[in-house]
């Protein structure tokens, strides 16, 4: 029978007395060392009460490391930084769009000073935020008035209870689009508190359909911009300009989603075209609702502009006040908008558009570079090639259009648990002080270098050390 005695925790009290244990509490405070300690006290208890708790793990040096590494993964931030290498511009779950540096210098002023939001300067009395960029939103799309709110869901549900509560709003059935996170036009007309009426069928819709559906309970037409999907083959739509001479016949407007609605032609810079919000406004459209944060290049925000009586009465439902942003987003908008009055700087100068025009063969040259740096940090365990690749714009904008691309493509040296090695490798690259996305398919991991411009390429490329350690250190 053995007469050594089990081992007991220290008391918090003395474990905190420690010269380390006082220079973390003077970084993360007193508090927060002390919850994590008995935190650490509680994992290890168990094994006092069961006699085999080590030595070891109770030493200061012990007891300091764990605190630390459990007040480390406390104060981590949530929201990091990545690398989308995965060729999607406009990635939904990476953030949309990035804000040039313009948004993001004015951004760091409304943090750190008051603002003049809702205060107007030249009367001395109270201001309507709108109005920081009602001028130039109608400046940019011909429109009478605009207002703005959180995004376009919220804008099309803000439209739509303004302007159709009790009563009908008749759609294109072909045009009953669903979006990311099941935003549905029939769930969000319901919502609103509008009866949908749908005319047409899911591929062909006439003029005809749009006129018998007219009654008395009618609110308003609709027209909704498929901007995620496509529909070829025997197809028949009707314009905005034939569904607004429908409309404007029998006294009722054209309300009109666009969607990433963009402010200019962009095919003057070899990309696919997309109607502007300048072009529906011309159209006809009384009403127009479009997001900030997709073609536009700027933060999350739904836009209305359109008809100045009609934006007026969109401003006084209750609900504009619940969708309302805040001075953040107007101090990132405001100068993103600024930029489409510049349009010779407009894509150097906007880094959404500087990153859909970026050519392939600056690409294949960033990736050639990068080759030899890469191999070595992954090893033998996979080859690494130079390939060409196909970017697309995403967040619904323009589904089947794609950018010719270019980046690193990695597959495992060996046939045997192909698919292990490639989870093993992406959970490495996520794993990086700045975690790395890119993408799998074909039984390879694609890293599309779209999104990777030059300044970030040294951030990325100093990283890899860490990466070959990561991978030496769980062996396939």
């Amino acid at each position: 029978m053995s007469d050594s005695v089990p081992l007991r925790l220290p008391s918090v009290d003395r474990a905190l007395a420690t010269d380390a244990m006082r220079a973390l509490a003077a970084q993360y405070g007193h508090s927060a060392l002390a919850d994590a300690l008995r935190g650490e006290f509680d994992a290890l208890r168990p094994q006092a009460l069961a006699g085999t708790l080590g030595a070891a793990a109770i030493e200061d040096s012990a007891l300091h490391a764990a605190c630390e590494q459990r007040l480390q993964a406390r104060f981590a931030p949530r929201l990091r930084s990545v690398f989308n290498l995965t060729g999607t511009v406009l990635h939904t779950n990476l953030g949309r769009a990035l804000l040039p540096d313009e948004a993001v210098q004015s951004v760091m002023r409304a943090l750190t000073a008051p603002a003049n939001l809702e205060f107007d300067l030249a009367s001395g009395g109270r201001g309507d935020r709108d109005g920081l960029v009602e001028d130039l939103l109608c400046e940019l799309t011909g429109a009478q008035a605009a207002t703005v709110v959180n995004n376009n869901a919220a804008a099309v549900l803000l439209m739509l209870n303004t302007l159709g509560q009790g009563r009908e709003v008749i759609v294109s059935r072909g045009e009953l689009v669903e979006i990311g996170g099941a935003f549905r036009i029939p769930d969000i007309m319901a919502r609103a508190g509008a009866r949908l009426v749908e005319v047409g069928t899911t591929n062909r819709t006439h003029t005809k359909d749009y006129a018998q559906a007219i009654g008395e309970h009618t609110a308003l037409l609709m027209k909704v911009h498929t901007s995620n999907y496509a529909v070829s083959g025997f197809t028949k739509s009707v314009s905005e300009s034939e569904v607004a001479a429908i409309a404007h016949a029998r006294s009722l407007p054209l309300a009109v989603d666009l969607g990433s609605g963009t402010l200019v032609d962009m095919a003057q810079w070899g990309l696919p075209r997309e109607p502007t919000v300048r072009d529906i406004v011309n159209a006809g459209a009384d009403v127009v609702s479009f997001s900030g944060d997709k073609l536009l290049g700027g933060p999350q925000a739904g836009l209305i502009v359109g008809r100045k009586e009609l934006i007026a009465t969109i401003k006084k439902n209750p609900l504009k006040r619940a969708l309302r942003v805040g001075k953040l987003t107007l101090a990132a908008l405001e100068p993103v908008l600024r930029l489409y009055l510049q349009p010779e700087h407009l894509a150097a100068r906007l880094t959404t558009l500087r990153l859909f025009t970026r050519p392939q063969a600056a690409m294949r040259q960033q990736a050639q570079a990068l080759l030899a740096p890469l191999q070595t940090a992954v090893g033998d365990a996979y080859t690494v090639e130079v390939a060409g690749m196909s970017s697309q714009i995403g967040s619904g904008a323009l589904p089947v259009d794609v950018l010719p691309s270019a980046g690193l493509r990695l597959r495992p040296a060996g046939a045997r648990q192909s698919g292990r090695q490639l989870a093993r490798l992406e959970e490495a690259l996520r794993g990086l002080p700045r975690p790395v996305i890119g993408r799998v398919a074909e039984q390879a991991l694609w890293l599309d270098l779209r999104c990777l411009e030059a300044a970030e390429q040294v951030v990325f490329e100093a990283q890899l050390p860490a990466l070959q350690r990561a991978l030496q250190a769980r062996p396939a």
